[in-house]
């Protein structure tokens, strides 16, 4: 084992990278930052140089995690479209934040089982505004006649486990299509298939 990392990519971003596989793989509890240490091919020390904790290591890497969320969707949410050309923007943002990246999907799984225990942040109070600002979009639609009604809370929440739980339940899902969830077919298959869903649920 040495302390030479690859020159590609800095040592810290390696951590993170290492760090995110293992946390997916066997969660917080499960993961010690001697794994992470040794996937990286490093040493421990060298590894603290970076974060002083696991928990700090954990922290962070959620923060990129949420980062990169809420600049994709606020992207999706800033375009002057609306209607029902907005909703699918960030329906497809959503699904390309989690093709890009299916191993924050289970961690996102196992905080929201464990009530965010691990994390010095409040996830749902993080995301909430987020959620009541949809709310609101979703319900001036069906005043306006854009849409038709349905209780906007549920729908999103019906949206949200769409994507979460085919990335989240992917090995269970191999079983069940006999295929691999995650292939690049598969993915857009079941994004156009949600899409299509909710574009037959919302219009008149």
């Amino acid at each position: 084992m040495t302390d030479a990392p690859d020159p590609q990519r800095s040592t810290r971003d390696q951590i993170l990278d290492e760090a995110l596989k293992c946390f997916a793989e066997r969660g917080y509890d499960g993961t010690s930052l001697n794994d992470i240490a040794a996937g990286v091919g490093i040493r421990r020390p060298s590894l603290l140089h970076h974060f002083p904790s696991k928990e700090s290591l954990y922290e962070d890497l959620f923060e990129r995690l949420l980062s990169d969320w809420m600049q994709r969707l606020e992207a999706s949410i800033a375009s002057p479209v609306s209607g029902w050309d907005k909703a699918e923007l960030v329906l497809r943002a959503g699904f390309a934040l989690f093709a890009d990246t299916p191993d924050y999907v289970r961690i996102m799984r196992r905080e929201a089982l464990d009530g965010g225990g691990h994390l010095g942040i409040d996830l749902s109070a993080v995301l909430k505004p987020l959620f009541d600002s949809a709310v609101v979009y979703f319900d001036e639609q069906m005043r306006n006649g854009t849409f038709r009604t349905h209780d906007s809370r549920h729908l999103l929440i019906t949206g949200y486990g769409a994507i979460l739980t085919y990335f989240s339940d992917a090995p269970f899902i191999d079983e069940l299509l006999e295929d691999k969830a995650l292939t690049a077919q598969n993915v857009h298959d079941h994004c156009e298939h949600v899409i299509g869903f909710f574009r037959a649920a919302l219009l008149n």
